[in-house]
């Protein structure tokens, strides 16, 4: 039975059906759109960094984005608390609201653009804004930009499936919401839209880039209403780059490079390790929240966001042995924050880490060559997006944010000439970044493309056939003779009395014996039965399908209701796997065309 949409998603549906006959262009109905999702976006991303402040004054007694001054000023017990009991906070809010083992991130918002069409859930974008909060208000050592792209991205997929929006436009719609997301968080309307076609989208359509800037610029024009018009450092004024400083930023990109491939697998490695640990889930971010603390009393630095002391290295109000630890206690805290379960972006933290990279690099160069070097300043903004973009995967639109955080013209060859570097080694040595990185490890594979985007689409419960030629472990040879004979695949599964699979029967399995009639009253299925067949789940994905009939060899493959119980619930048949496939594909083609 076909399910229903509730009357109100029905009505919108009819709405834009009407408009799509009226006006008979998809770029005027996109621009609508975006408009739309960039006022929604903006609106969100202004009640989140408020909800971020108003946690923090609740945790520490400020709501300034300064935190590190005011950190200096706490007793040791409170700076060791906060974050422990945040923690703790952070994972009751897991256990009980989100109910999941690990936060959602922007690898989740390039997984439901590659492989879902867009199309997300805006529940579970607000319950993880929510948690990515608190996890950021408490002083975990996470970003507020990766939190703000996946509510942006929330809320156009959930516009695009109430709209039932077609593949194409639904990927637009929700990169529009990125683009906004990303604008009303920078006060950066460019480096929005780009970032929303270099990281999720993965492309510059033409068709998409006019509504995705559109809803940048919206994104941008409120929250400059709101927040001011200001870019967020204020860099004091320094001499141009000259071309004798390029060698010394080529070292940079180099230091850069190694401090993202030390955060990019650092944060994976303590992943699996936590994973590992004993005990319940929801306890582990108090754990982490208790050594970040413990850091922070030797290094306040790395509490929360870390503008402040990011400011304050671009004005060159550190001193070296503060920029190196600030460094390593930042690098440090962040791969323990998210190692431990704290939800939060890793964008912030790799500002701040490049920050206090290039402060620190820069000092001794400039002590080295005063005459030579443009100040300590300069290499501040450099190292920042050098290992940004690293991080990210995502030069371009690194490069643009950083310059329109700044306001600074004048470093941006040399910002170039490091992010290119830092990219290109840590692509070299780990194949990733941050976020492909951390899909490979959930077997989530992006250059399969739009065919294993299909196929995931596709369960088998949809393809299964139910009615398939069963025996009880006690049958004997006989029966087992007529089964075979009844099934049109050769093939008989046998079954326990409640129901789980014990195994499987083909011709070939019986061999002598299938046409031995001494051996009738002596062996039953069970004796003959090939024990631990493979099998799948009713909700896996066409996709798991083929991979286990490869794996296996086998063109028919048993489905259980789930693995932990194994009751039979059918069969699936590699040509019907196929002929799903084929039919998804010919639909798809035929949807984009319309």
């Amino acid at each position: 039975m076909k399910k229903r949409l509730p009357t109100s998603r029905l009505t919108i549906s009819r709405v834009l059906m009407r408009a799509r006959r009226t006006i008979r262009n998809d770029q005027l109905i996109l621009a609508i759109l975006a408009i739309a999702v960039g006022a929604l976006s903006a609106g969100a991303i202004i009640l989140f960094r408020e909800a971020i402040a108003l946690v923090q004054g609740v945790f520490y007694g400020t709501t300034s984005p300064r935190l590190v001054e005011h950190v200096m000023t706490l007793p040791w017990w409170w700076v060791l608390a906060a974050p422990t009991a945040g923690g703790l906070l952070v994972g009751l809010l897991f256990r009980f609201v989100i109910r999941r083992r690990r936060p959602s991130n922007v690898a989740d918002v390039i997984a439901a653009n590659a492989f879902r069409s867009g199309r997300m859930s805006l529940r579970r974008g607000l319950k993880t804004a929510l948690v990515d909060a608190v996890s950021i208000g408490v002083g975990a050592s996470v970003g507020r930009e990766g939190p703000a792209v996946h509510l942006g991205a929330a809320l156009g997929g959930w516009l695009a499936k109430t709209l039932r929006l077609t593949r194409m436009l639904a990927r637009t719609v929700m990169g529009c919401g990125v683009a906004a997301a990303v604008a009303a968080s920078f006060n950066a309307p460019i480096a929005g839209a780009l970032f929303a076609n270099e990281v999720v989208i993965g492309s510059y359509g033409l068709s998409s880039f006019a509504p995705i800037v559109l809803a940048s610029v919206v994104g941008t024009m409120a929250s400059r209403a709101y927040f001011g018009d200001y870019p967020a450092f204020i860099i004091a004024q320094h001499p141009g780059v000259s071309l004798g400083e390029i060698p010394a930023f080529l070292v940079l990109g180099v230091l850069s490079a190694v401090a993202a491939i030390a955060f990019i697998r650092g944060t994976a490695a303590l992943q699996d390790g936590v994973g590992r640990l004993p005990g319940p889930v929801w306890l582990r971010p108090m754990a982490g929240g208790l050594l970040v603390g413990a850091i922070a009393l030797a290094v306040p630095q790395v509490l929360g966001l870390g503008y402040g002391v990011t400011d304050d290295a671009m004005r060159g109000a550190l001193p070296l042995a503060v920029l190196a630890a600030a460094f390593l206690g930042k690098l440090l805290a962040t791969i323990l924050s998210i190692g431990f379960g704290f939800a939060g972006g890793v964008f912030s933290p790799s500002l701040v880490i490049g920050a206090m990279l290039g402060g620190a690099y820069g000092t001794v160069v400039t002590q080295l060559v005063p005459g030579l070097s443009s100040g300590a300043d300069s290499y501040t903004i450099v190292g920042m997006g050098a290992v940004a973009a690293a991080v990210l995967g995502a030069p371009i639109s690194t490069t643009l944010i950083i310059f329109e955080m700044t306001g600074d013209y004048a470093v941006t060859l040399a910002v170039m000439v490091a992010v290119v570097v830092s990219s290109v080694i840590t692509k070299q040595v780990t194949g990733h970044s941050h976020f492909t990185f951390q899909l490979a490890r959930r077997g989530i594979d992006l250059k399969a493309g739009f065919e294993a985007a299909l196929l995931r689409g596709i369960r088998v419960r949809d393809v299964m056939d139910d009615v398939c030629v069963t025996v009880t472990e006690g049958v004997r040879l006989p029966e087992i003779r007529a089964r075979l004979l009844q099934s049109r695949v050769g093939e008989v599964f046998v079954v326990r009395g409640d129901g789980t699979l014990l195994g499987t029967i083909t011709l070939q399995d019986l061999s002598e014996m299938a046409f031995d009639a001494d051996c009738d009253d002596l062996l039953t299925a069970s004796d003959v039965a090939r024990l631990h067949p493979p099998m799948l789940p009713v909700n896996a994905d066409l996709g798991s399908a083929l991979t286990a009939m490869r794996d296996a060899g086998e063109e028919h493959i048993a489905v259980v209701d789930s693995t932990d119980t194994g009751v039979l619930r059918g069969c699936v048949h590699e040509r019907d796997v196929i002929a799903a496939y084929n039919r998804a594909l010919v639909d798809s083609r035929r949807e984009e065309h319309e």
